[in-house]
């Protein structure tokens, strides 16, 4: 029998929504901001005038604004295989292939390859890759819920560190497909509740945190086949899960828009705290929330359709965007770049928004006419999932509501995203758009 230890350590990837069970199956796996200073009275005329200014200043300074395909690197992955929204995405951790899952519950796997324009072979806007299937043809495809529609089903995935084995749901059983054959090597949880978000402890591979429709998180031991443990205190269904091995916890987010942490050495919660809703917004606020630590494993991004935060390693919130003026719409998706020094974020209306991970300041707005190649006004297609290139920071990949995946890049000219401020810009204001949020009442344990 395959022991998990073989799929090496496991890196965690954004799971969405998918069914899990409570009991598993009784199927042996086969897988084990400075000082102001005194005021002059004597100059106290000036200081209208030069507020004034600075407002006018910060007004007329303008965000980049990418609509031209000419002024980025796009393009749209081949697929003949029947499209369905893009509901996961991720890249190989050799940056060499793209690993897509859609809604119907099936899984589309895009490699590269060396060539002259690519010597690398990694992934690129600049050459399309190969839809990879295995000579026998067979297509990885999830075991479902017959009494739920697929479509209607969450859907989540890890992908082992080697990038041998990927364990999925959409909505049925857990799957560990072995990546280079599309086989099923086991399956275990059945439903009900169905499985919502899977990551794998950062320390043991046969351990595996398994959020759940009805709200608890699940520390399943893969080897022995068995529920170590069950995590309860989100009032929804878990939509997000992050490790952290330097603060020694997990940290777990649902669609109750609240955040709990948890250590995991016993498995205890340590503190909760519901997200903050912004200004003119209903309080509180529901909805499904991501959240993903920074590279220093000790920031965390909180993404819910309302905003983009930072939180600290006490889960107090240190910044905070909002939707509004170019980039108006709920946001979908949110991810850092590989490199920890910029956010991604998705909005329904197609739009990308690229912002600085320290400050949250916006960077460039990226419309959708730049990055798709038949773009109407009429198009509704919008970024479900965003995923980040592991090695290229300014690289991203978009897994579509209309079932096509585009992988973007700044064009050659630019190298980076929103890196130069137009000359007739003037300087970029100082001041943060967003101040931090504060008071934030703590959820008693």
């Amino acid at each position: 029998p395959l022991t998990i230890n073989a799929l090496g350590p496991a890196s965690n990837v954004s799971a969405a929504i998918a069914p899990t069970l409570e009991r598993p199956d009784r199927g042996p796996p086969a897988v084990s901001i400075s000082s102001l200073g005194t005021i002059d009275g004597s100059r106290l005329v000036d200081v209208k005038p030069r507020v004034a200014e600075d407002v006018d200043k910060i007004k007329s300074w303008r965000i980049p604004d990418i609509s031209d395909p000419s002024q980025i690197k796009a393009l749209r992955l081949p697929d003949s295989i029947a499209a369905s929204k893009v509901v996961r995405l991720i890249y190989t951790n050799s940056g060499l292939s793209l690993l897509a899952l859609a809604s119907n519950a099936v899984h589309k796997l895009w490699k590269w390859q060396r060539t002259e324009r690519n010597p690398s072979g990694k992934a690129t806007a600049n050459v399309a890759p190969q839809l990879w299937q295995p000579p026998s043809g067979t297509l990885m495809t999830n075991d479902i819920n017959e009494s739920k529609p697929t479509e209607e089903s969450a859907a989540c995935i890890a992908l082992s560190k080697n990038d041998s084995y990927v364990m999925s749901a959409s909505g049925g059983k857990v799957s560990l497909f072995n990546m280079m054959t599309f086989k099923v090597m086991t399956m275990f949880m059945s439903p009900p509740p169905a499985a919502t978000f899977l990551a794998f402890h950062p320390q043991d591979n046969n351990i595996i945190a398994i959020g759940m429709e009805d709200s608890s998180v699940q520390i399943y031991n893969v080897r022995v086949d068995e529920v170590k443990t069950k995590l309860k205190g989100h009032q929804n269904r878990i939509t997000g899960l992050a490790f952290s091995p330097t603060l020694n916890a997990l940290v777990s987010s649902g669609a109750d828009a609240q955040l709990c942490m948890w250590s995991i050495d016993k498995w205890e919660k340590l503190k909760s705290r519901f997200i903050q809703a912004p200004a003119g917004r209903q309080s509180p606020l529901v909805g499904e929330t991501k959240v993903q630590f920074h590279n220093d494993q000790t920031h965390l991004l909180v993404v819910h359709e309302s905003q983009i935060s930072v939180y600290d390693s006490k889960l107090e919130c240190s910044r905070s965007w909002s939707p509004k003026d170019a980039l108006p719409a709920p946001i979908s998706s949110a991810i850092y770049s590989c490199d920890g020094l910029l956010v991604y974020a998705g909005f329904c209306d197609g739009a990308i928004g690229v912002f600085d991970a320290e400050t949250l300041r916006f960077r460039c707005r990226i419309g959708p006419s730049a990055y798709i190649p038949t773009y109407a006004v009429s198009n509704t297609a919008h970024p479900l999932v965003i995923a980040p290139h592991p090695s290229e920071p300014n690289q991203i990949a978009l897994g579509m509501s209309d079932g096509a995946v585009h992988v973007v890049e700044p064009s050659d000219a630019e190298l980076k995203w929103g890196g130069t401020p137009s000359q007739d810009n003037g300087p970029l204001p100082s001041n943060s758009s967003n101040p931090p949020l504060t008071g934030q009442p703590s959820e008693p344990r």
